[in-house]
């Protein structure tokens, strides 16, 4: 148990206070206290390391399977004692420019927050350091916590949203340079990045739906009082997926530009194909005329006769190739 509990400590008043090592003993010293709940934070449990805290703090089976499963969209859960959250951290790794998702799951019931996450990423070492800094908050108990941890998650959702406007733009120079790279990299990478924001997507809009009934109220196990720091957090739910979606818009903008530009860049090449073709069919028509060996052909017998030819040929080239560049096809 050691390995996948992180972290497992009492909370009376908004303050830390020492309690016995083992989880049952706290959870029993919380309910006694009144005024205390217990917060135990794991790491990737297995079936067997999660089944005495879940015997032991009365978690629904389906919320426990869940927990163990992962692979959730984030929701929330109301059950007869406890109710059930899961939310999904986002991580971006700049050296890839890629997202990746964790998943997070909050248990809150009597006197207690099971907080359960999968993944190297959303770690709440630092939020629980930040919570402990702020008695005043976390004295209101297990709904602090799920308030705290929300709002990291998506407090993060909009530092991740910044970095891939950063690299949108990027991207975009890339589409609209007047000297642009590999056609079909730009291609993949666009499709590539639609694919980051997809995933990012399916992190926040579910989320949505859940926030609103933490802001609403009338969920068991949430302090009343907590409703504006709820409302807080989904107003910036809100804002990361306004970004999201600004994100895809311009990305799909963005890919139908550069295929318009693929387009136009073919019909240039074709064009100018056309034009060098034209140049080069007049003098090879001059010449395949003169090469039919008729009996009576112009100028066989004047001395000028072939170099004259090879001139009105280089003429009719040559205007053709003005006429051409004035209609901007060379």
């Amino acid at each position: 148990m050691p390995r996948v509990i992180v972290d497992c400590a009492i909370y009376r008043d908004g303050r830390r206070t020492d309690g016995p090592e083992d989880f049952s003993d706290a959870l029993a010293e919380a309910r006694a206290a009144g005024d205390a709940f217990l917060w135990v934070g794991m790491h990737e449990p297995s079936a067997k390391e999660f089944e005495h805290v879940s015997q032991e703090f009365g978690l629904h089976a389906l919320a426990v399977e869940d927990a163990l499963t992962a692979h959730q969209r984030p929701k929330l859960e109301v059950y007869d004692d406890s109710l059930f959250v899961v939310l999904k951290p986002v991580l971006y790794d700049e050296a890839t420019d890629t997202v990746t998702t964790g998943e997070l799951m909050v248990f809150i019931g009597d006197s207690f927050v099971v907080t359960v996450r999968h993944g190297e990423g959303a770690a709440l070492t630092a939020v629980r350091r930040r919570l402990e800094q702020e008695p005043d908050v976390l004295k209101h108990g297990p709904t602090a916590v799920l308030y705290a941890v929300a709002d990291a998650v998506v407090d993060h959702y909009i530092d991740v949203a910044a970095e891939l406007q950063a690299d949108l733009e990027e991207l975009e120079a890339e589409v609209f340079s007047p000297n642009p790279s590999d056609a079909k990299n730009t291609a993949a990478r666009i499709y590539g990045f639609k694919r980051q924001v997809l995933e990012f997507r399916r992190a926040t809009s579910p989320l949505l739906q859940p926030m609103d009934r933490l802001a609403s109220g009338n969920v068991p196990f949430v302090h009343d009082h907590s409703r504006p720091f709820f409302r807080d957090v989904s107003d910036h739910l809100t804002k990361a997926n306004e970004y999201i979606e600004g994100l895809d818009r311009l990305l799909s903008d963005a890919l139908a530009a550069h295929l318009a530009q693929m387009g136009v860049r073919q019909n240039d090449d074709m064009r100018k194909i056309s034009a060098w073709a034209a140049m080069a069919a007049v003098p090879t028509m001059v010449a395949g005329i003169y090469g039919m060996n008729f009996e009576h052909m112009p100028e066989l017998t004047h001395a000028w006769g072939y170099p004259g030819v090879l001139i009105v040929m280089a003429l009719l080239c040559v205007g053709l190739h003005r006429m051409f560049k004035r209609r901007g096809w060379l």
